[in-house]
């Protein structure tokens, strides 16, 4: 694999040359198109864009996905596995049925009880991820 980097032009422009478009490629793919997502999202009828970056996590409470910063909440008009879909390939991860964890945010795991994980987030708050989810925890973290 051949990396170039040639300054001095006006726009960003990202070319993937390959015999073919493997499952490799496309994670690069969306990757990159990760880096620069922000997230259309609503407060007290304001619509704001929020940097992927700035999330902590998403939540799904009575049927409406909300966006979580260090500062504030945010609606977000998004499915939760729309959420998941969108940002797959960027740090984030299913962490229950109901949420999905910024890793990049993440600043200390903790045992819990019956194969659960107790999550730190940089803000202090402290977020369960299931059973079911922590094993996919640990592996994208490498842990295990």
């Amino acid at each position: 694999m051949n990396v170039k980097i040639q300054e001095g032009h006006s726009d960003i422009e990202v070319v993937i040359k390959c015999p073919e478009a493997t499952e490799t490629i496309r994670k690069i793919e969306a990757l990159l198109y990760g880096l620069e997502k922000r997230l259309a999202c609503t407060k007290d009828g304001i619509t704001c864009f929020i940097d992927r970056r700035d999330v902590l996590y998403f939540e799904s409470v009575d049927k409406r996905c909300y966006l979580y910063t260090a500062d504030d909440v945010y609606e977000v008009p998004l499915k939760l596995y729309e959420v998941e879909e969108l940002f797959a390939e960027v740090d984030f991860i299913r962490s229950s049925k109901s949420q999905i964890l910024n890793m990049a945010k993440i600043e200390s795991l903790c045992p819990d009880f019956g194969g659960r994980i107790e999550t730190i987030m940089s803000n202090g708050e402290k977020l369960i991820v299931s059973r079911q989810y922590a094993k996919i925890l640990k592996e994208r973290l490498g842990l295990r």
